[in-house]
């Protein structure tokens, strides 16, 4: 009988084995982080990469998860685009348990200080708009720093080549004046430069400078016959108010970075964006995007924030760089598979092809590249009358 007993006990411990097997185990979340703006100047373009972030980890986690059923989550930190809050901060990401890897936003000169930490911490980041060419490009090796966006010294060639139309050959240069504004002097300087010419001028301003009617006046004195802008939304939209300021006949065309778009300019604008010429670098437009990956983005992307049309999209090249993004890191993640930081950054470098909604990679990255994007992805917008940005016509 007692033998009995214990034959019975241990039947039921195999079949509680058995069962506990069967039911999946709760596996820890693989942890993301964005830092980034949230609640400043260029917040809108913080907004715009959680949207695309969360896009693509709720289609990776309803696909079944990462890593044997671990789901991806999402935490934010908010630096409000000040590089000394942003260094503050990162030291408890890096802490984070299960964390991977941090997407960055709109402000480069956030992290350019710590890139030092970043790589001593062996912590992955994924830039997602910020486009200073010293985020990537600054010798640290092994490099733990990528991007899926824009790179200066590319925006200032396309930019460049787009503002010199027949018979213009004076370009004006009004920059923010931080790390991000001298990169584009540097890039633009060497663009105008392979083509035999300067600068018609160059002219600075701060962040919070409410009027540049001085500095626009100083480069119409300079013969500039169109400006280079680089300047993010609220900086950039009192610029076209000094422009719309000026006599008619003394308006010319500006050509602006992406930093504008990253914010309320449309609104910080208001009417007198319509007095102006204005166009926009963009490296992406969902208006007009016809593709089945497109279209099925943007159906997930009405279902989870409740917008009907492409054109509710704000600044949708942060939306779509941090779509593609996450799914970089995803593969990258499977690849390794491990979250072990430094077998996953060597992953990113051995991605084979992939089809994301900016481009198919082919691949991301190499051991020599950590740029996604190249020059044939940049492109040219201006705004409609509902301020909504759309491709310019070729």
């Amino acid at each position: 009988m007692q033998r009995l007993g214990w034959m019975l006990c241990a039947a039921l411990l195999v079949a509680g084995v058995a069962g506990a097997q069967d039911k999946p185990l709760d596996r820890p979340p693989i942890v993301l982080g964005l830092h980034a703006d949230m609640s400043s100047g260029s917040a809108m373009a913080g907004e715009a990469v959680r949207r695309g972030a969360l896009l693509a980890i709720s289609e990776i986690n309803g696909q079944g998860g990462l890593l044997g059923g671990r789901k991806l989550e999402l935490v934010v930190r908010d630096h409000h685009g000040v590089p000394a809050r942003a260094e503050s901060q990162l030291p408890e990401l890096a802490d984070m348990p299960n964390l991977v890897a941090v997407l960055g936003g709109l402000h480069g000169a956030a992290f350019l200080t710590s890139l030092p930490y970043i790589h001593r911490r062996q912590l992955v980041f994924m830039g997602t708009w910020a486009s200073t060419k010293e985020l990537i490009d600054h010798g640290e090796t092994p490099s733990y720093t990528f991007r899926v966006s824009a790179q200066d010294s590319l925006v200032g060639e396309f930019l460049v080549s787009k503002a010199l139309k027949p018979g213009r050959t004076q370009l004006g240069l009004l920059l923010e004046r931080s790390a991000w504004g001298r990169s584009n002097e540097k890039a633009m300087s060497e663009a105008l430069a392979r083509r035999k010419l300067t600068p018609a001028g160059v002219q600075w301003f701060n962040w919070a400078d409410e009027n540049m009617d001085a500095q626009v006046a100083a480069l119409e004195r300079m013969g500039a016959q169109a400006i280079l802008l680089v300047a993010n939304a609220p900086e950039g939209s009192n610029a076209i108010k000094s422009m719309a300021r000026r006599p008619q006949d003394k308006r010319v065309p500006l050509y602006a970075h992406w930093g504008l778009s990253g914010g309320s300019f449309v609104a910080m604008a208001g009417p007198a964006l319509s007095e102006v010429e204005l166009s926009v670098f963009q490296t992406f437009s969902f208006v007009g995007a016809k593709d089945k990956r497109t279209q099925d983005f943007l159906t997930a992307y009405h279902q989870m924030f409740g917008t009907t049309r492409a054109e509710d999209i704000s600044a949708p090249v942060g939306t779509a760089h941090a779509y593609d993004a996450v799914w970089l890191l995803a593969l990258a993640i499977k690849k390794a598979g491990t979250t072990d930081r430094p077998k996953v950054r060597d992953a990113l470098e051995q991605l084979g092809p992939h089809k994301g909604l900016i481009r198919t990679y082919q691949p991301a990255f190499t051991p020599t590249r950590h740029e996604a994007l190249e020059l044939s992805d940049y492109q040219l917008t201006t705004f409609t009358s509902e301020g909504v940005l759309v491709p310019s016509a070729p």
